[in-house]
């Protein structure tokens, strides 16, 4: 098992890649604490998983919510080896003089103030047990971005600059720093994505996909295990695609 005897919070957890991500990670061996926002969806997620697995209910872009999230995470566990930053928001695919400023607030602090959030909880913890690893979701969005999701896309190009910033800034405390770019999934972001979820919305994106599919969250929990496993050990400041060959 190649996460045997370590400990990992997933955030947005509930539904989608995190879920995904929590029950590959489980598998693997670790303990894992499935935070979301819906406390009956990291409930649900902790049971599917069995031993080993906690719910943890936390809004991820107030503080208090994320210390005591990390509070109850360590208590749990004893440590927190890792944390993958997957609680991800967007505004439905449109203009972007069109997007409430409110909307634009709630999708900065979800996907970016997050990260700094759990950074700052965790950084002392992880440099005091020797080192650690954070992975945060990215995406595609952010590196080839389209009309349509304009300040979504913002957010994610954040995401990947934190990443690297992060990555130089723990090194000398041995936490690496790195992220996933995931092309579009079946989650249920999909159709704020699109904008409308139809087969012909559908097949107009996967053709924009070498590959000819959307990922899907064991493709995203495969990744995001490589990352967090100690085969990765040499690895930080990386965003690593998987997206069917769609930023190519």
């Amino acid at each position: 098992m190649r996460l045997q005897g370590k400990s990992v919070i997933v955030t947005g957890a509930g539904q989608g890649f995190g879920l995904g991500i929590a029950e590959t990670f489980a598998h693997e061996g670790a303990r894992v604490a499935c935070l979301d926002y819906n406390g009956d969806l990291a409930k649900a997620a902790a049971a599917k998983i069995g031993a080993g697995a906690i719910a943890l209910t936390c809004d991820v872009s107030k503080k208090d919510q994320v210390d005591a999230a990390v509070k109850a995470a360590t208590a749990a566990f004893g440590r927190v080896d890792a944390i993958v930053n997957n609680a991800g928001t967007t505004h439905r695919n449109r203009p972007m003089i069109e997007v409430e400023e409110a909307e634009f607030d709630r999708i900065f602090a979800v996907n970016v103030k997050s990260i700094f959030l759990f950074a700052q909880a965790l950084q002392s913890h992880m440099r005091e047990k020797g080192g650690g690893v954070i992975v945060n979701i990215g995406s595609t969005a952010g590196l080839r971005p389209r009309p349509g999701l304009t300040v979504y896309n913002a957010s994610k190009g954040a995401v990947h600059l934190m990443t690297k910033s992060m990555a130089v800034e723990f090194a000398p405390d041995n936490i690496r720093v790195c992220a996933l770019a995931p092309v579009a999934g079946e989650t249920p972001l999909l159709a704020s994505f699109l904008g409308s979820d139809t087969p012909e919305r559908r097949a107009a994106f996967k053709a924009t996909v070498p590959l000819g599919r959307f990922s899907t969250p064991q493709d995203i929990a495969n990744s995001a295990l490589f990352l967090v496993s100690d085969e990765a050990a040499f690895l930080t400041g990386v965003v690593l695609e998987v997206d069917g060959g769609r930023c190519i």
